[in-house]
């Protein structure tokens, strides 16, 4: 029996309704076909890109000066009419001409000392985008997985509802045969043909739920719904997981509670940034000048400037309005609310971790019972299917038998995929689903 057992975990999930000609599809295919195409992914990876760049330029727009060379022609055509002090006669020229040539180059250079902590705070947000993605990538993992799995389990489902249906066009071919030969009433048979029936019907009715978890998994891996591949594949079961254990790697290796801490990093920072606007702001520039003026009236019938200008300020802000005090009490008070945020999530992140452990070692239990139920309904079912043979025994006694045997196979593949659902669950949890640890970099598969 335990070998059947076995048979029925290990066996390929080949069937009629998918064709044997389909690409072949595992599990660790379809996390990297999702890795490759998931545009959540491709998103989080370009919001590194945005941050890296804010991080990389940014210390040229903090800490480097600005630069403007200028180069400027003007032209006029008047007509001017002059008195001068020691001529009382006007003097009138009649479309007098300037011109004004001016080239300058203008640098300046500000040092205020709250560009040190955005730099920081830049950083820290380059962190939390790169954890972002990490943890767009662990839950692709598990999503995939998980509905990886639900098909492997519902095309486990549709085999035993074959066998189920076989069972009912043995028991349907029996009470044809006995009708035929008088040995039974019509009634039987026309039982035993509404039985099949019904069944016929639950196989049905599971093809379209398959199509349903192949479209789930499609969209995941970002396919098209219409996607076909062939699923040969059971559900193992890893070695049993430790509490403590996961619960050790989730406050090392989650990263949504990574960026919760880094979140709390920059709060505490931006209250920074606000408190060292206080310190006076120095202020560099310089400047080179070349200007040239011609004009055919006036005393100066030409006037040329070169050279440089420089110089330098201090600033200090002495009172605005407490504009500035409002904004760093607000920092503050954000400063709190990010830290209450970290110990909400540490007290989520355990509570998760317990729920899904109770639930992942309550199906570990109940897999036992349900693999003796099914040896149980099993051995139960060949014999009311021989009786019923021999004519000893009613349909209704190999009906029960044939349902109960039902039951029992779909509970046992029902157990072993929920077990496996909550270890995906818990590896997610304790941030290792898919990144040894926390600083492991982001490498992930390209299309090319």
């Amino acid at each position: 029996m335990k070998k059947l057992i076995a048979t029925l975990l290990m066996s390929s999930l080949g069937s009629v309704i998918f064709a044997q000609s389909q690409e072949a599809l595992d599990l660790e295919k379809a996390i990297q076909i999702g890795l490759e195409k998931n545009l959540d992914i491709k998103i989080a990876v370009e919001n590194i890109t945005i941050n890296e760049i804010n991080q990389r330029i940014g210390t040229g727009d903090y800490f480097m000066p600005t630069i403007d060379a200028t180069y400027a022609r003007n032209f006029s055509r008047e007509d001017v009419e002059q008195r001068f002090v020691n001529d009382p006669e006007p003097r009138t020229i009649d479309g007098a001409k300037s011109r004004t040539e001016n080239f300058s180059v203008v640098g300046i250079y500000g040092f205020q000392p709250e560009n040190i902590i955005v730099m920081k705070r830049l950083g820290q947000l380059t962190e939390i985008s790169e954890l972002d993605a990490k943890v767009a990538v662990e839950n692709t993992v598990a999503s995939i997985s998980t509905a990886y799995y639900r098909l492997v389990l519902e095309l486990q489902r549709y085999q035993v509802l074959e066998r189920t249906l076989e069972l009912s066009q043995s028991r349907l071919d029996i009470a044809e045969a006995q009708y035929e030969l008088g040995g039974a009433g019509k009634r039987d048979f026309l039982t035993a043909e509404v039985d099949y029936n019904s069944d016929l019907t639950l196989l049905v009715n599971q093809e379209q739920i398959i199509k349903a978890a192949r479209i789930n998994l499609n969209e995941l891996m970002a396919l098209a719904p219409d996607t076909q591949f062939a699923v040969n594949d059971t559900i193992m079961i890893e070695e049993p997981l430790r509490l403590i254990d996961l619960e050790e790697n989730a406050f090392i290796d989650n990263k949504q509670l990574l960026i919760t801490q880094r979140q709390q990093n920059v709060a505490f920072l931006q209250m920074k940034e606000l408190q060292m606007q206080r310190l006076p702001q120095i202020n560099l520039n310089g400047s080179y000048v070349n200007n040239t003026s011609n004009s055919d009236a006036g005393f100066l019938l030409q006037n040329q400037r070169q050279g440089f200008n420089y110089g330098g300020n201090i600033t200090l802000n002495l009172f605005s309005g407490f504009t500035l005090n409002r904004r760093i009490q607000n920092a503050k008070v954000q400063q709190k609310v990010q830290a209450y945020a970290l110990d909400q999530y540490e007290i989520q992140l355990q509570s998760d971790i317990h729920r899904a452990y109770n639930t992942y070692e309550t199906n570990r239990n109940l897999l036992e019972i349900e693999k003796k139920n099914y040896e149980v309904a099993k051995e139960s079912s060949d014999i009311a299917l021989e009786r019923f043979r021999l004519g000893i025994s009613s349909y209704l006694e190999f009906r029960d038998a044939q349902v109960n045997l039902l039951i029992a196979e779909t509970r046992l593949i029902t157990s072993i995929y929920n077990i496996k659902e909550m270890e995906i669950e818990l590896m997610r949890l304790s941030g290792r689903i898919f990144f040894q640890n926390s600083y492991e970099e982001l490498n992930l598969p390209t299309e090319d």
